[in-house]
Order: C-alpha cells, then structure tokens, then sequence
C-alpha cells in the first residue's frame, strides 16, 4: 500500500487519537475510517451515518466470523385473528 504524508490540524489529529482509542485503532486507522465513512455518507445522503457506520464495519468483518441472517418467523399469536 502505498503511503502519502498529509498536513492535518492537530485538533483533528487529537480527536482522532481519543476516538482510536475508543474503539482499538491507531490514529491513522481512525482518520482513514472518518474519511471512508464521510465519502459513503456523501455518496448516499439519503441513508443515517449510523447504518454507514455499521455497513461498513460489516464488511470488514472477516467471513469466518460472520453471521447468516436468519429471520425471526411470525409468533403463533400474530397468526391468530
């Protein structure tokens, strides 16, 4: 991969250090998510960051640790009128 050095205010640096933290990334990880998740956001501004978010940790989610989606069939109850 290649590498490419970029000026960023070090507010952004130091919000991203306190987010990568959080959530056990290192900065440049964290930053490089941001932008990944705003390009999407941009792309599709009709769906919530939220359900970006979760997209796209998703499909980093290696296949051998997935789960098939299984949906829940109707309780007895709902059938009955």
């Amino acid at each position: 991969m290649t590498t490419l050095s970029v000026r960023i205010d070090e507010a952004l640096v130091e919000a991203a250090r306190v987010s990568a933290k959080a959530e056990f990334r290192s900065v440049q990880g964290q930053i490089e998510y941001w932008a990944k998740l705003g390009r999407a956001a941009l792309d599709n501004p009709d769906l919530p960051v939220s359900f970006i978010s979760e997209s796209l940790m998703g499909l980093a989610e290696p296949r051998e640790d997935s789960v098939p989606f299984v949906p829940r069939s109707r309780s007895s109850k709902a059938d009955q009128p």
